[in-house]
């Protein structure tokens, strides 16, 4: 929504649908604005049907609103932000996850992400206030390998995986009738194809140290 809102100082929208998208865990609302404009956004926790949304400078401090970053105060709750102006939103996108403006330093605006790293943005880049929805997705178990393999299997993941170590050694450096590989783990990154499994490149090898 970054160019329709660009140079605005309010606009208005409604929340015509939510929509399961079976790529991702979080459900995906359709905004419609007044000229009949709609685009997706990821929705936020609390967001609901027939919702009015507002998106611009003079845009309220509530759930579901998209503003630019200096306009939001500290300690506030913010999801779907842009990494720079106009890219549509890149940060803060999976369920249940949100960062937290803490400071405001100029045309400069620091936040910390889930991760608790804390990243300086332009503070013209829009956010939207709230708490991506869909936080309790990972704590229901599968239950069954069909639903892992379809939920996989939409994410273009390869599941299940067979370990190296028990299929046979036609097929796999670290295959044979023994559970041990029998050969270094770590591997360079130049290693031709055939060879190039386990560790690639690994920084450090054996136990970590406390």
């Amino acid at each position: 929504p970054s160019q329709l809102i660009m140079g605005k100082k309010l606009l208005m929208g409604v929340v015509k649908s939510l929509n399961h998208d079976p790529g991702r865990g979080t459900p995906v609302a359709e905004i419609a604005l007044e000229d009949g404009t709609t685009f997706p956004v990821v929705a936020v926790q609390g967001m609901y049907v027939g919702q009015l949304i507002q998106m611009g400078e003079y845009a309220e401090i509530k759930p579901g609103n998209i503003l630019p970053l200096y306009k939001i105060p500290e300690g506030t709750n913010v999801s779907m932000i842009e990494l720079k102006p106009s890219d549509g939103g890149k940060l803060v996108r999976s369920p249940g996850t949100y960062a937290t403006v803490m400071s405001q330093l100029g045309d400069r605006t620091v936040l910390a992400l889930p991760s608790k790293k804390m990243i300086d943005l332009s503070s013209k880049c829009l956010a939207m206030i709230g708490i991506v929805a869909g936080g309790g997705m990972r704590d229901k178990p599968f239950l069954k390998a069909g639903k892992k393999y379809h939920w996989m299997t939409a994410k273009h993941r390869p599941y299940p995986r067979t370990r190296g170590v028990a299929m046979v050694a036609a097929l796999h450096p670290f295959g044979g009738t023994r559970k041990k590989i029998g050969k270094p783990e770590t591997v360079s990154r130049n290693a031709p194809p055939g060879r190039k499994v386990g560790l690639i490149a690994a920084r450090r090898t054996g136990k970590k140290k406390k």
